[in-house]
């Protein structure tokens, strides 16, 4: 890929997208920003001779192939896709209406495919690219009052590890972004909602997650701009990492999870490799 690349980055109006942005920009890169709102994407950007700033709402894929088009049509190719834009679903399951899961599916792993899938003939044509998602630790640990989130995180780890084998022989390469707690907007009431319903065995403990969650906003222990530049930093490596853990409390969850799924292994290997034909029960 050439030095200075081509950057299309979703959710770029607010939160991480716009520290992406601005790291991309900063590398002498050209970026193109997109959002719902471009006036919000202008606004947090500022003007700068090597940006773009297009509409694109994910959920949209007539607004995908649009967005790819005015980057090809602007900048003659793409180098490297950032899926950043998402949303958070709060609730316990059963107090999340059906709407509510599929907005947030709709959002956080619609909307990547969405952007990918207008994206990939672009990277195929150049037999070079690189698809960076952003996931979180919750595609790697589901947690109370997170099962629409953690369904569409743990979703986009499924179809970015099965999407690496896939487009790997044209040249192109993905990685897959784990952030524990950050300081973005996510918590914010622009980007998080929560269950419609409530059903009374869950009242307690509804009570003490809302508080969590609404209290934990700005008090994240992450950096969002140490993040991006961090992305700037392995997305110029020669083999960029199929993977990578950012913050010390996602690398402390990703160690869980892994001490956890070799207990569970190891816990019936007997039984579990007995199942064979043939096998004596």
């Amino acid at each position: 890929m050439a030095t200075n690349k081509v950057w299309l980055i979703t959710g770029a109006g607010r939160g991480l997208g716009v520290d992406i942005a601005k790291a991309a920009i900063a590398a002498r890169h050209n970026v193109v920003a997109t959002g719902r709102n471009t006036a919000k994407v202008a606004k947090a950007l500022g003007e700068s001779s090597n940006l773009l700033v297009v509409k694109l709402d994910i959920t949209k894929p007539a607004d995908a192939e649009s967005a790819v088009k005015a980057t090809v049509d602007r900048f003659g190719r793409i180098d490297v896709l950032v899926n950043n834009a998402a949303n958070f679903y709060a609730g316990f399951f059963e107090e999340l209406t059906p709407e509510q899961m599929e907005r947030q599916l709709s959002t956080s792993l619609v909307g990547p495919m969405n952007v990918t899938r207008a994206v990939l003939p672009v990277m195929r044509k150049q037999r070079s690219g690189l698809i960076i998602t952003i996931s979180s630790t919750a595609g790697l640990m589901g947690f109370e009052f997170g099962t629409a989130y953690a369904a569409s995180k743990f979703g986009l780890e499924g179809w970015m590890q099965s999407l690496q084998a896939e487009v790997e022989p044209f040249g192109i390469n993905t990685i897959t972004v784990n952030p524990g707690f950050f300081r973005t907007e996510l918590l914010t009431e622009e980007s998080t909602n929560f269950a419609e319903r409530t059903i009374e065995d869950y009242n307690e403990r509804r009570a003490k997650q809302m508080e969590f969650w609404k209290g934990y906003n700005g008090q994240q222990s992450g950096d969002p701009a140490k993040l991006a530049q961090a992305l700037i930093t392995i997305s110029s490596q020669e083999r960029p990492p199929r993977r990578f853990i950012a913050g010390a409390d996602a690398v402390g969850t990703a160690e869980q999870v892994a001490a956890t799924l070799l207990q569970q292994t190891e816990a019936y290997r007997k039984l579990s490799s007995s199942l064979a034909y043939g096998d004596a029960a």
